[in-house]
């Protein structure tokens, strides 16, 4: 199973660091992760940056998951 890493904001909605969620794309992961945790928001993870084993993608709502892929949200950081 993918295993997702949650920031230390998103923690204190999940009380977990990390899960385990069976997914085959970016899209069955955010569900996955949105019916397991309720308080995390999925317009809020849909809006974050984030890798998926280690690479950032910046539009990943067609991305593959793999069954030992690592993903972790980001706050996007504004530059300037």
């Amino acid at each position: 199973m993918a295993r997702v890493t949650f920031s230390s904001t998103q923690q204190q909605f999940t009380a977990d660091a990390e899960c385990e969620v069976d997914a085959s794309n970016y899209r069955e992961l955010i569900d996955a992760v949105t019916n397991r945790y309720p308080a995390l928001d999925r317009a809020d993870l849909l809006q974050m940056a984030v890798a998926i084993d280690g690479e950032i993608i910046h539009e990943p709502l067609l991305e593959l998951v793999e069954s030992d892929s690592e993903i972790h949200f980001f706050h996007f950081i504004a530059g300037g």
